[in-house]
């Protein structure tokens, strides 16, 4: 009997630690434990089969695994401000990590849990992004350059998160990447060179010497890539907010559709 309820003790000390926190998210943590001890009683209920047959427990299962990352910018005047805003029941959005100007960094949601941060997006055919992403919010207000300690603090969950989810290099993308229209963070300040070159994210190749075919469709290569191409003026401004970062213009210069024909390749 106490094997058979030793996870469920271990479960309740971490939630009793959460609860008894001090600090200004007492009340929030406590409702996180109790969301959380609520989640698990739907997990643990055995379910009814309608066609009456005894339920049959697989031995053969685990925890789904997050396989994307979606980076944001808060579009918030400071971190308090977000973490305020994510533990406000109200307000319905979240996410799994927030980290502050200073580099300091919150953790607002196990990796394992869904958080609301993607909202209606798409990418490729997937069009429930909350349910296989991990979403991480910068705090910066939409329109400045990102401070080197934040990106290395960023560098270092990367760092984390791939490990434990071994998430492809391709599977890094921004809010804008899978919103076109309706999203445009991170902003164009991001360093996604920077992350690409540490493996978070791809990048064009630097010397782009190759010609382009003929047979080249830019839109084609979008969809293949990613983006929601459904109207081609807005995938093609989050293209070039993610990778030129320059004005978006929504059509593509002759450099730029060279720039995604290199892309195009890396996706194949």
């Amino acid at each position: 009997m106490f094997k058979k309820h030793l996870h469920l003790i271990f479960f309740l000390l971490i939630f009793l630690d959460f609860s008894c926190a001090p600090g200004p998210y007492r009340l929030s943590n406590k409702a996180h434990k109790n969301q959380t001890m609520e989640l698990s009683k739907i997990i643990r209920t055995k379910p009814i089969n309608p066609g009456g047959q005894d339920f049959v427990g697989t031995t053969n299962f685990g925890l789904r695994k997050p396989n994307y990352v979606i980076i944001h910018h808060t579009a918030q005047n400071s971190t308090e401000q977000t973490l305020k805003t994510f533990t406000n029941p109200k307000t319905q959005v979240s996410a799994h990590y927030v980290i502050g100007r200073d580099g300091t960094t919150y953790q607002m949601l196990s990796d394992y849990l869904r958080a609301w941060h993607g909202g209606v997006a798409k990418w490729g055919n997937l069009t429930d992004i909350n349910s296989s992403s991990i979403g991480i919010e910068l705090d910066n207000n939409g329109s400045e350059p990102f401070p080197l300690v934040q990106i290395e603090s960023l560098l270092a969950v990367l760092a984390k998160i791939k490990k434990a989810h071994t998430i492809p290099a391709a599977n890094f993308i921004g809010h804008s990447d899978i919103a076109p229209g309706r999203k445009v963070d991170p902003n164009s300040n991001f360093p996604w060179k920077t992350l690409a070159e540490n493996g978070y994210g791809l990048w064009p190749d630097p010397v782009l010497s190759e010609s382009i075919p003929d047979s080249f469709n830019p839109m084609e290569a979008l969809r293949i890539i990613g983006y929601d191409i459904k109207n081609p003026e807005n995938a093609i401004k989050s293209f070039q907010l993610h990778f030129v970062q320059k004005e978006l213009t929504g059509t593509l210069s002759e450099e730029e559709k060279s720039m995604l024909f290199n892309l195009y390749k890396k996706y194949l």
